[in-house]
């Protein structure tokens, strides 16, 4: 029976019967500067993240969010798991490495033979004494053009446990760009485009780059919904019509990317709400329908979760294949 790994244990396909939020943080810490700015803690903001999940739930049926915090990033599973238990909403945890300048010691010069074999070890195992595994590899990083020698080891790490292990690969693209490039790297290895999401492509304004990504077979993130200081939502709109319009609706994947405590609403921020509060009413202004809102929010996650590759009827366990059982300052890193 087809299913997803959370931080709650498998969890059936079926069962995730409203929208899923493709790229948030939970939990995470990417301070680098001691202002304490690009963090959501544990102990300080675990509430109010919880009080959020509760809330879309009850309003919009909030089902999963793909929790894409990996190894350097502050990852803490069993606080993730303790979010999925309080607001009844499925959590999908991460491994993998963030882009180079939030690489922990471990991956200095060290072969893609010993780096996958640490992240096959995590998705088997479970995260370090906790048996909570992972159940996508995120967000693996990059910036530039083009990704560094360690990124470039990174993501070559990811492609080989994604294929030894049946899960699929989300990426950073910093601030969009080198998506292309990340794409020929991971293919490279036999990955399949579409166990590929390729990250960040809404701050990139290209559209001709989203339609070769999205023709390739891979998904197209547009995941900082609601950042205006990195992007206006109205260009983010136009983006992703011409997308739909050039027919690649089936590998277009939404969310927010909330990545410090001050998006949350409870400190001014837009919050995880923004994009079925503000974001998909635009877009039905816009035309795009009830049919297509679903595919965008709830069967293109599954099927880039599970390996499903043709755009079916609602997802159901016997439609979805799968491959496994198993604001403008300094701080631009974080997107």
């Amino acid at each position: 029976m087809p299913h997803l790994t959370t931080v709650a244990g498998p969890l059936p396909v079926s069962a995730v019967r409203g929208p899923a939020l493709s790229h948030e943080h939970l939990v995470l810490d990417l301070d680098r500067t001691g202002d304490g700015a690009a963090v959501l803690d544990a102990g300080r903001h675990l509430d109010a993240v919880t009080s959020e999940l509760t809330a879309l739930r009850a309003e919009f049926g909030l089902s999963l969010v793909i929790e894409l915090t990996c190894r350097g990033m502050g990852r803490d599973p069993r606080a993730l798991a303790r979010v999925a238990e309080k607001s009844g909403v499925a959590v999908v945890a991460a491994t993998g490495w963030y882009y180079e300048p939030f690489h922990p010691d471990e991956i200095g010069g060290t072969s893609v033979g010993r780096l996958t074999e640490t992240l096959i070890q995590e998705i088997t195992d479970g995260i370090g004494s906790t048996g909570i595994r992972p159940g996508v590899l995120g967000e693996i990083g990059s910036h530039g053009d083009r990704p560094s020698e360690p990124e470039s080891r990174a993501l070559l790490a990811s492609a080989h446990a994604a294929a030894a292990t049946g899960l699929s690969v989300a990426t950073h693209a910093q601030l969009g760009r080198g998506g292309l490039a990340q794409l020929e790297l991971l293919t490279g290895t036999g990955l399949a485009p579409h166990r590929i999401c390729l990250g960040h492509q809404d701050l990139l304004d290209d559209p001709a780059v989203h339609r070769e990504l999205a023709a390739s077979g891979a998904y197209v993130a547009f995941d900082t919904v609601g950042k205006e200081s990195y992007q206006s939502d109205d260009t983010r709109l136009r983006l992703l019509l011409a997308l739909l319009d050039a027919g690649h609706a089936d590998r277009a994947l939404l969310s927010c990317d909330i990545s410090r405590h001050g998006y949350l609403e409870s400190e001014g921020g837009q919050g995880y709400g923004h994009l079925f509060r503000s974001f998909l009413p635009k877009a039905r202004a816009a035309g795009v329908d009830d049919e297509l809102i679903d595919l965008l929010t709830r069967r293109n996650p599954l099927r880039f979760l599970t390996g499903a590759y043709t755009d079916d009827a609602p997802a159901t366990d016997a439609d979805v294949d799968t491959d496994t059982d198993t604001d403008t300052d300094t701080d631009t890193e974080e997107i």
